[in-house]
């Protein structure tokens, strides 16, 4: 099957969990607002019957899907990147919904009032919710996924097999580096099994192939992971 991933040009955004999930899989695709434009991504939702209510979503034959946990529910078990059975097939998909919390945690901190806003607009509240953001929220999150891979006793979140699941949160590493490279380096002490799942991904040599390739946008201030430098203290 040939998948189309609909999600902005311009940034990674959540759609970077979903093209991890492509990319590892070898999957046939194509990002269509990358290559047909952001009106050909538009036009889908306004067109569909059962139209998403905004990208990322996917279009898998006859089928489109929206939300970033949902796709990869979707699409993990067809192509070895989740449990068929069924449950740990939803433990998978927990453990993603988890992750989509704390990615809006994440936004949260350069914008903790509005996203209709400039960050600019709203800095004084921005340093309080990331100080409240690195004090209590990333220790809470990461903590939890740190003790997951102890539990595990293997290289992946859920034992021998890497899961959608490991590629998200190789993704939350990334990006808390490029958006908070001072604190993620101190904080990183108490990770080293997350830190080393990063690895462990990263040389994965589909994974690596897709990093090397102008197919991966950069991190940039545009997207969920943004680096202010008055926010990294």
């Amino acid at each position: 099957m040939k998948y189309e991933l609909y999600y902005w040009p311009s940034i990674q955004g959540r759609g970077e969990y979903v093209r991890l999930a492509l990319e590892e899989a070898e999957a046939d695709y194509v990002d269509v607002a990358r290559e047909r434009g952001v009106s050909a991504m538009t036009r889908m939702m306004e067109e569909d019957t059962t139209p998403p209510f905004a990208p990322p979503f996917l279009k898998a034959g006859k089928l489109v899907i929206a939300q970033v946990a949902n796709i990869l529910a979707y699409f993990g078990p067809r192509h070895g990147l989740a449990p068929k059975a069924d449950a740990s097939r939803i433990w998978v998909h927990q453990l993603q919904l988890t992750i989509t919390d704390f990615v809006v945690e994440v936004h949260d901190s350069h914008h903790p009032i509005a996203s209709s806003l400039y960050y600019e607009d709203q800095k004084p509240e921005a340093k309080k919710r990331t100080r409240d953001f690195w004090d209590e929220r990333v220790p809470k999150y990461l903590g939890y996924f740190e003790g997951l891979l102890g539990k595990s006793g293997d290289s992946w979140v859920t034992g021998r097999r890497l899961s959608y699941v490991d590629l998200s949160l190789f993704q939350i590493v990334e990006g808390l580096r490029y958006a908070f490279p001072k604190r993620m380096k101190a904080f990183e002490r108490d990770i080293p099994k997350l830190c080393d799942l990063r690895d462990r991904v990263a040389a994965r040599p589909r994974i690596a192939a897709y990093l090397a390739s102008e197919r991966r946008i950069p991190f940039n201030e545009d997207g969920i992971f943004r680096h202010y430098k008055e926010l990294d203290g």
